[in-house]
């Protein structure tokens, strides 16, 4: 259930009630004789910035055989010897 607060007594207490909503992240409702005007809700979490791990996520195709060899067999000279 949503924490209900008077706009009176909201208005008296905004920022004690703002940082409230911050530190236990539990929305509260402003009422006006009753009825509902306003929900307070914590913010949504902050973007982080892109890091380089993972930076070329879904820049890339594939184009071929992933499997198959680079080279022909007959290109190794190791398996000549």
């Amino acid at each position: 259930m949503m924490e209900r607060i008077p706009i009176s007594k909201f208005k008296a207490t905004c920022l004690a009630v703002l940082e409230q909503v911050r530190r236990t992240g539990q929305p509260v409702r402003v009422t006006r004789f009753g009825k509902p005007v306003a929900d307070l809700v914590p913010p949504a979490p902050e973007a982080r910035p892109d890091d380089w791990i993972g930076s070329m996520h879904a820049s890339g195709r594939i184009v071929g055989d992933i499997v198959a060899p680079v080279a022909a067999e007959e290109d190794w000279r190791v398996l000549h010897s």
